[in-house]
């Protein structure tokens, strides 16, 4: 199997590592519940998207969860 003939100096491999850097998240704020979401996504707090309910977010909760949730929701308006 081939070997490298030179040793890559720190300078090349970080120049080819330049890309690899983590990038700030772009959020926007949800029309309908006011937290802050990627854009062109369906809200998973409210399950709302451009105004519209898409998803029923209580569908699956007990009633103790569904009466907190409904709170929070409430409270943070």
């Amino acid at each position: 199997m081939a070997l490298p003939a030179r040793h890559h100096s720190r300078s090349r491999v970080n120049k080819r590592r330049s890309h690899l850097s983590l990038r700030v998240l772009n959020l926007t704020k949800c029309s309908h519940c006011g937290k802050m979401i990627p854009p062109h996504q369906v809200c998973p707090f409210c399950g709302y998207y451009k105004e519209e309910e898409v998803i029923d977010v209580f569908k699956g909760l007990t009633k103790k969860e569904r009466k907190k949730k409904q709170k929070e929701i409430v409270e943070e308006k």
